[in-house]
């Protein structure tokens, strides 16, 4: 019987999994994960993101095994553990759900050289996204930058496929008697976070379906207003599901259409509506990755590269660590380092402030949400924090500087999300919860509060921080 072996990376479910249905129709499959911290180089999986990769893991093991194929869980060189495991199981194809980071692709365009050279029947297929990248392009053929006529375009182009049927069960070949041997080397815990991360999320294709049917029935239908809100309960929470492709975006699409009425649900206006225009959001993110592979590091608006950058370790450590004076901005931070996740308006609202107010690059900023985001994505971590930055696609303007106070005051008016994670404010009146310095000293001392001491007094003035700012933007603008 043909042997292949299903190489998963961030695709990790039986359910609409083409790699898999695929080898499944070609014979007896050898599911594999390989934990390659190599050649991603910086973008190695952050702490975060590698406690979900084993919570996933698991249960993707359980899921597999129960059709008949348990996983195998290696490290090292990807191509090494290919072929030691193909000498294992007697082998003679391979195949996976393609990857889009550049490292990856070239990567990925060696080992399928090399095993097709040795005559191993070898593909990549598309499992993760709903319109590659070379699909959607300009009249003139090329890759857009603006993310309304990019969503326009796919919008255009045939509607998602529906997702690909699951194999019921799966044959596994015996192995051979070669000498390897095959063992699951789970990832590390890092034991700093694991705490807050097992009290905010449970991995695994099986919850990322109950999240999907709870968002639906509760959520999408007022996601148009509530999405705004980090007091509100009103977001999806599936980017993590979708980077770890415990859900395919197929998966997603379908389900979010025949819930709310089929064309009817891109209807202007709708929650579904901007929901999956969200979803078009992160197609964007791979769009422009695929494209411009150097925009994790480099801005694509070449100016920026003389921007006159502060460089201040305390200050990033202030703003890392949710002691920046700011409660909006504090909140933010804590709940990205407890939970590995952060509300997206309170995302722009911090990415701001360490770019704008603070000065500080927006690498710093991209690093830090790597490793601390269970959803971290380069493709759409980059897209965000050059938008933040003003240097990217489709970029903020370079005058828009969120106010800190205003921004907590419009988004979290009662106070809940920052008595949520700066619990120290918890006691001060609305009134004066976004902007502490500003109350009373009676009124501090009621809610027992002592700026400079159980809470840090305004790390910047953001007055004169906007100012600052203006100025530094204004002079590259001229000097273009």
């Amino acid at each position: 019987m043909p042997t292949t072996i299903v190489w998963f990376r961030q695709d990790l479910r039986v359910d609409d999994n083409p790699a898999l249905a695929e080898a499944a129709a070609r014979g007896a499959v050898v599911p594999v994960y390989i934990l390659d911290d190599a050649t991603p180089g910086e973008w190695a999986i952050g702490g975060a993101g590698r406690w979900w990769l084993q919570e996933s893991l698991g249960a993707l093991d359980r899921r597999l095994t129960e059709a008949g194929a348990p996983l195998t869980v290696l490290g090292g060189p990807p191509r090494a553990a290919l072929e030691a495991l193909a000498a294992a199981t007697g082998a003679d194809g391979l195949v996976w759900n393609r990857c889009y980071e550049p490292f990856a692709i070239a990567r990925d365009r060696a080992i399928k050289a090399a095993f097709k050279a040795r005559g191993f029947e070898v593909w990549s297929t598309n499992g993760t996204l709903l319109f590659e990248p070379w699909t959607i392009a300009t009249k003139n053929g090329d890759p857009y930058k603006v993310y309304t006529p990019f969503s326009k375009a796919c919008l255009k182009s045939p509607r998602p496929r529906a997702p690909r049927d699951t194999p019921s069960t799966l044959n596994a070949p015996k192995i051979g008697s070669t000498g390897f041997e095959i063992s699951r080397q789970l990832v590390a815990d890092d034991a700093a976070r694991v705490g807050g991360l097992r009290q905010h999320w449970r991995p695994g294709a099986e919850f990322a379906h109950e999240t999907l049917a709870n968002f639906i029935e509760d959520k999408v239908a007022d996601y148009g207003e509530s999405r705004d809100r980090p007091d509100y309960a009103g977001t999806s929470t599936l980017s993590p599901r979708l980077h770890w492709g415990e859900l395919s975006p197929h998966q997603v699409w379908q389900a979010v259409t025949a819930a709310c009425g089929g064309e009817a649900a891109l209807d202007p206006g709708r929650g579904s509506e901007i929901f999956l225009k969200e979803l078009i959001w992160r197609e964007f993110g791979y769009h422009i990755l695929y494209h411009f592979p150097e925009l994790p590091g480099e801005p694509l608006n070449e100016r920026f590269r003389a921007f006159p950058w502060a460089d201040d370790a305390a200050k990033r450590e202030a703003w890392r660590r949710g002691r920046t004076g700011y409660p909006i901005v504090d909140a933010g931070m804590r709940q990205l380092r407890q939970s590995g996740w952060m509300h997206n308006r309170v995302r722009m609202i911090v990415g701001s402030f360490l770019v704008k107010d603070l000065l500080e690059h927006w690498r710093h900023g991209a690093m830090w949400f790597w490793d601390n985001l269970v959803d971290a994505d380069l493709a759409s971590n980059t897209l965000g924090w050059q938008w933040v930055g003003g240097c990217g696609p489709d970029a903020a303007p370079y005058f828009r500087i969120f106010n800190p106070v205003k921004q907590g005051e419009k988004f979290d008016p009662e106070g809940a999300y920052v008595r949520r994670w700066v619990p120290e404010l918890a006691e001060l009146p609305t009134r004066h919860l976004h902007a502490p310095w500003t109350a009373p000293a009676t009124t501090l001392a009621t809610a027992g509060v002592r700026l400079g001491a159980s809470y840090p007094r305004p790390l910047v003035d953001h007055g004169e921080a906007r100012r600052r700012a203006l100025d530094a933007f204004a002079r590259i603008k001229q000097a273009a």
